[in-house]
């Protein structure tokens, strides 16, 4: 066998280990994140670069614990609180998400439809935000679940694009590395804002709900997952750890982008994904303005599924209807009805006068208030004997988990104070 003969097929057997913690990762740097740390990156340089090395280990832990719920309960975690919850936690969570699930679908279509504009501009932004959420939808409610899957996957190397825009542009090395290891902390309100942002971007609670849930797609799809062993968990462990570190790559490299590109350029004010990948072209040529475009595009039609996905998991969950995507049409008629909602109502934001901006903002203030809650009832799903017998969390587990509480919680509260009283 030859050289090449063997990596073809330790890459072909690394890629089918992949699975959900990959997409999840993935999904999570979608357009509006991108415009999160856009905006970090052209405010303030690489003074937030230093954020993607505290996020991932909380992001890997809560997503985890997660996966854990969803393998040992063969539920999602919207079936855990159900079941080991008062309703009206419940519904209070429901009652959060759904609003922001839906201004993300939004903000998300809008941001695609206005690069699709920049690629091709004689094609208004609101034709190619229509034409994607058709395309989604047709390939969600079409596809069965392995192909959506394996789609995803494919979709996330389109990211490995933001690898390479940051080197088609001088850096300074030395100051870069400072940057990451050193962090810079400002006591300003924008400042602040800034990192609240990054934060409540990052640590999603849409996400909570994709991965427990889709770990139960996989867990029925695969029926050699139905035993779940110490050796599966700490496959699933070292699934979402490449999914949370992929994700926090691609956060880092878009902030060194946009803080160097942009900032040394003198373009300090950035208010949407667009006007990132515009402001490159000058600066950085038509090279890093194209892939960095292609990527939003990429990102977004990875982001937007999982989005509606979770959002329909949680519904039909709450009311004990059929879900899951390895089911047809006719076999789950109210999830695949709730996910095609959700995405009209995610297009037609951009016809009811809800910008972008104001739907992230609102976005961010939901997943603020939700985020703290519901990474307080992981955490305690997670070390319940009941429920997880032998599977409960490590030490470790616990104080990452417990870190990712306590700042979730002080970042829900300042923005709440940034927003109302700053």
């Amino acid at each position: 066998m030859n050289y090449k003969s063997k990596i073809s097929i330790q890459f072909s057997q690394f890629w089918k280990l992949i699975g959900p913690g990959l997409v999840t990762g993935a999904s999570d740097d979608d357009p509006s994140g991108i415009a999160t740390y856009s905006q970090a990156g052209a405010a303030y340089g690489l003074s937030t670069l230093w954020t993607s090395l505290v996020a991932f280990p909380l992001m890997a832990a809560i997503q985890q614990m997660c996966a854990r719920i969803g393998l040992v309960t063969s539920q999602g975690l919207t079936g855990a609180l159900k079941k080991n919850y008062p309703r009206p936690v419940l519904y209070v969570m429901l009652l959060f998400s759904f609003p922001a699930i839906i201004m993300n679908i939004g903000a998300d279509i809008a941001g695609m439809g206005a690069v699709g504009n920049l690629l091709f501009p004689s094609i208004e932004a609101t034709y190619f935000s229509v034409l994607f959420t058709i395309i989604l939808l047709g390939l969600i409610i079409y596809l069965p679940y392995q192909k959506i899957a394996s789609t995803l996957k494919y979709l996330c190397i389109v990211m490995l694009v933001y690898f390479i825009v940051p080197f088609l542009y001088q850096q300074d090395f030395q100051h870069i590395l400072k940057a990451t290891f050193i962090p810079t902390i400002k006591f300003d309100k924008d400042f602040m804002g800034i990192i609240v942002g990054i934060l409540g971007t990052t640590i999603s609670p849409y996400l909570f709900f994709w991965q427990a849930s889709v770990e139960v797609e996989e867990m029925n799809t695969n029926k050699h997952h139905l035993m779940v062993n110490k050796n599966i968990i700490h496959e699933i462990n070292e699934d979402v750890d490449f999914g949370m570190s992929f994700s926090g790559l691609v956060m880092y490299f878009i902030i060194l982008t946009t803080g160097t590109v942009l900032y040394n350029g003198g373009i300090h004010q950035i208010d949407t994904v667009e006007q990132a990948a515009m402001a490159l072209k000058p600066l950085a040529g038509n090279l890093a303005y194209l892939l960095f475009a292609i990527g939003i595009i990429g990102t977004g039609l990875i982001a937007i599924p999982v989005l509606s996905g979770s959002l329909s998991y949680i519904v039909t969950e709450t009311f004990g209807w059929e879900q899951g995507l390895n089911k047809k049409f006719h076999e789950a008629k109210a999830f695949y009805t709730i996910i095609g909602i959700s995405l009209l109502l995610g297009l037609s934001l951009n016809y009811i006068g809800v910008s972008p901006i104001k739907a992230l903002l609102y976005t961010a203030i939901l997943y603020g208030l939700t985020a703290p809650v519901l990474i307080g009832i992981i955490l305690h799903i997670s070390n319940n004997k009941k429920i997880m017998g032998e599977f409960t969390n490590s030490r470790t587990s616990n104080v990452f988990g417990f870190a990712a509480l306590i700042i979730m919680s002080v970042a829900a509260i300042a923005l709440i104070y940034l927003q109302f009283f700053g």
